[in-house]
């Protein structure tokens, strides 16, 4: 089975030296949308309301075949709620 590396970016890039094997196209998508969404629970709570994570992912030979990405932004429309915090 093929070997993938899922590299994430949040400000800095992280390479994965591992990888993972995956069977298909599809399941190389299914593993970078769970990346995503195991950093973003991770990341999100402890940062600030803008973030971007993006995961990079990369054949044996290299070449990237595939990016995800994930952009959260929060914005509170009452001021007066965030001076309650």
């Amino acid at each position: 089975m093929p070997r993938y590396f899922f590299d994430v970016h949040h400000g800095m890039l992280s390479r994965d030296h591992e990888g993972s094997e995956c069977a298909n196209p599809e399941a190389v998508r299914q593993q970078a949308i769970l990346s995503l969404a195991e950093i973003a629970k991770e990341l999100i709570p402890r940062g600030g309301d803008h973030q971007a994570f993006l995961v990079l992912v990369r054949d044996e030979k290299d070449s990237i075949v595939y990016i995800a990405s994930l952009n959260y932004n929060g914005t509170w429309f009452d001021k007066s709620t965030t001076d309650r915090r």
